[in-house]
């Protein structure tokens, strides 16, 4: 299957589009036009990759775990480290992008939703950056799980606005920051922190990480002298994913995401759209969510507040349905294990998101060679949350 691109409308496939009302029809289809403008502009690029190696600290190490790899025998196990971005995420690679496309059109406000809260922390960095006001939307249950980062968002300047509707995650943070974003619309710009929403976002964010995807294939060939045989990484609404495969879609490299199993497929209590899901409408895209036979949206759960979202973005949908892609599912339970795995035999705290792709890594090991796991952020954010779940163990 060769590199996919979104027409003219958005869809990639029969995924993508743009599902909103009359209101932000005419904002998204003109920053669809100032982004791809954006996008012809050498000078644009240039202030980016500026940006990412001087503040962000690209380009991130792809590291040969050795003592990680050990257990399994002849498969070896690289970690592609953006948990060694600043702010310890790779969602600075996209918030730099979109400041940076919030300052070329003269926004002077920028607006975001956030889960696990990296989203959240680097929207506001890249405000305190740009000098842009700034407010991010997020669900209460997430302030309870993740507040170092509420912490971090406030000492940078930013308003965070809890959500209470629904259960107070990510897709109850996504809807009200669209509701929001209809009655700003003029002077603020809509960071969306993922692969997901109308277009042009599925397309743009993409764009703004494939840079992981891109450093990771020229460092395994001046690492290994070959591409890995297999990639894997986590996915929620599916940004790092995305950004990693990217590069490799027309490369004989098996692809593997990993969705978020939660409490068991069979409980009902996990956040696995691909894998349990049916194609539906949600935040403005036509892409595959967790529903009723009615069309009723589910509530996801996750261990991880990253992972806990009930849609998908809609190229994961297309690399999905043309099997590109294959998509495994991680329980809270194998996470909590892989997280200590590597923090003891690495050294490395990695986030819970990330701890899924690991969990599937170490299942996937014995069947490839060379194993490529995009460890997508630190685990900083998750401590107090892990010390709740693994208190009879510490």
């Amino acid at each position: 299957m060769q590199t996919t691109q979104p027409d003219s409308n958005g869809y990639f496939g029969e995924f993508g589009g743009m599902y909103v009302g009359e209101i932000l029809v005419s904002p998204l289809k003109t920053l669809q036009k100032d982004t791809a403008a954006a996008f012809a502009d050498a000078a644009f690029w240039g202030e980016y990759q500026y940006l990412l190696r001087q503040y962000v600290g690209r380009e991130t190490p792809c590291y040969f775990a050795r003592r990680l790899s050990e257990p399994f025998g002849k498969t070896e196990i690289y970690l592609k480290r953006e948990d060694l971005t600043h702010t310890g995420a790779h969602k600075i690679n996209n918030t730099i992008g979109q400041g940076l496309l919030a300052k070329r059109t003269g926004k002077r406000r920028l607006i975001a939703e956030t889960g696990a809260g990296q989203h959240g922390v680097a929207t506001a960095t890249v405000a305190a950056l740009f000098g842009f006001e700034c407010r991010v939307f997020m669900g209460v249950e997430d302030i309870r799980r993740q507040k170092p980062n509420v912490l971090r968002m406030e000492l940078l300047g930013t308003e965070v606005v809890p959500v209470e509707s629904g259960t107070g995650t990510l897709k109850d943070a996504m809807n009200e920051a669209l509701r929001y974003w209809s009655g700003v619309v003029d002077d603020t710009f809509y960071v969306v922190g993922t692969v997901a929403g109308p277009h042009p976002y599925p397309w743009m964010v993409r764009e703004f990480q494939k840079i992981i995807g891109q450093e990771a294939r020229r460092q395994m060939l001046e690492a290994a002298g070959t591409l890995p045989d297999a990639i894997v990484a986590a996915v929620g609404g599916g940004s790092n994913a995305m950004g990693i495969f990217y590069p490799f879609l027309d490369d004989d490299v098996a692809l593997i995401g990993v969705e978020a199993a939660g409490r068991g497929l069979s409980t009902g209590e996990h956040a696995a759209s691909l894998n349990c899901g049916a194609p539906g409408v949600l935040h403005g895209a036509k892409s595959m969510l967790l529903q009723d036979k009615y069309g009723q949206v589910h509530e996801a759960y996750s261990i991880s507040a990253g992972l806990d979202y009930p849609g998908i973005g809609p190229e994961h949908a297309l690399l999905h349905q043309s099997g590109r892609v294959r998509y495994e599912t991680i329980t809270d339970t194998e996470a909590l294990e892989a997280f200590g795995t590597l923090c003891r035999r690495e050294g490395i705290i990695p986030a819970l998101e990330s701890s899924h792709a690991l969990a599937q890594a170490f299942k996937e090991a014995g069947k490839f060679s060379r194993l490529l796991v995009c460890l997508s952020g630190r685990g900083d954010k998750d401590l107090q949350h892990v010390a709740e779940h693994l208190k009879d163990r510490l």
